[in-house]
């Protein structure tokens, strides 16, 4: 069984690939190799693996790049997924795709997944794009939304602040965004799990149980929130400067997307298809502070 990774250097797509590396053939590509940009070279890279499983990891990611960059931001997040999703049912192969809390306004949440989406930033328009073509292909596939992923080895939330924890005595920090930390660890060993409950028979495993699933980390925090967890569970508490932590409202800080505030995921229907769901955001904080060497993010 062929399963195809592409993003393979994002912070997903690196766990994805070292994880499912050892169970069986993989084929992790990433930019220029396979680009989500391009619907020939997808065609010939698809055309060539013939993957059983296409694990698209890949995205464009840049949330206020993609407010002046849109025709990309639509390309890459919106009509590769749907290529991807033709050439996956052409071959009888499963499509997992990864979309995002952002296709939400954030005025209602913690929202389930029959809750109408409103995009309130380009790139959360993007995403809800690759999402509605995926599905009016109508293959076998698992879109799976999920929240501020972070791992300990890119730029992240989480890499920023113990950074800015080191540099000042003083942080501001939003406290009227909320959602679900997420590692992308955990998010990869869950891919995996599905995988290994599959079985051999992949396609008609998934194909009963596809369609759109919430899959973030257990329970919802603001940003200042998580900032105060991310410093006190920091291992290194000695090394850092800062004495005061100020919330403040994202209006304090303008950004070219607008966020949405309150866009928690439910992830109960996962749950109760799957029968597990991802740990305690908290419980994978502390696991991912703890398995990084400090000066890991010290350097960053």
């Amino acid at each position: 069984m062929k399963i195809l990774i592409i993003g393979k250097n994002g912070q997903l797509g690196w766990e994805l690939n070292h994880l499912l590396r050892s169970k069986t053939d993989i084929i992790a590509l990433d930019f220029p190799d396979i680009n989500l940009n391009d619907p020939d070279n997808l065609c010939q890279n698809i055309e060539e693996i013939k993957p059983a499983i296409i694990i698209n990891a890949g995205a464009y990611t840049a949330v206020d790049e993609a407010e002046t960059e849109n025709n990309k931001a639509f390309a890459i997040n919106g009509r590769g997924p749907g290529i991807l999703a033709e050439l996956a049912r052409s071959l009888d192969a499963v499509l997992i795709h990864y979309s995002t809390d952002y296709v939400f306004d954030g005025l209602n949440g913690p929202y389930v997944e029959t809750d109408l989406p409103s995009p309130i930033n380009e790139y959360g328009k993007s995403k809800l794009e690759g999402e509605n073509k995926i599905c009016s292909v109508d293959g076998t596939y698992l879109i799976l939304r999920t929240s501020w992923v972070y791992n300990m080895k890119s730029d992240n939330f989480v890499m920023r602040v113990l950074k800015w924890a080191r540099e000042k005595k003083s942080m501001k920090i939003v406290d009227d965004q909320v959602s679900n930390p997420t590692l992308a660890m955990d998010l990869a060993n869950a891919t995996s799990s599905l995988i290994d409950l599959a079985g051999r028979d992949i396609y008609n495993w998934f194909n009963d149980r596809k369609g759109l699933y919430h899959l973030a980390g257990d329970g919802f925090i603001s940003r200042f929130g998580w900032a105060q967890k991310i410093l006190d569970l920091d291992p290194a508490k000695d090394q850092q400067l800062v004495r005061t932590m100020i919330p403040v409202s994202s209006e304090s800080f303008p950004t070219p997307a607008i966020r949405p505030l309150f866009s928690a995921l439910d992830c109960q229907k996962f749950f109760e298809t799957f029968g597990f769901q991802l740990p305690k955001w908290e419980q994978s904080l502390y696991r991912a502070l703890r398995s990084s060497k400090t000066s890991d993010y010290i350097e960053q």
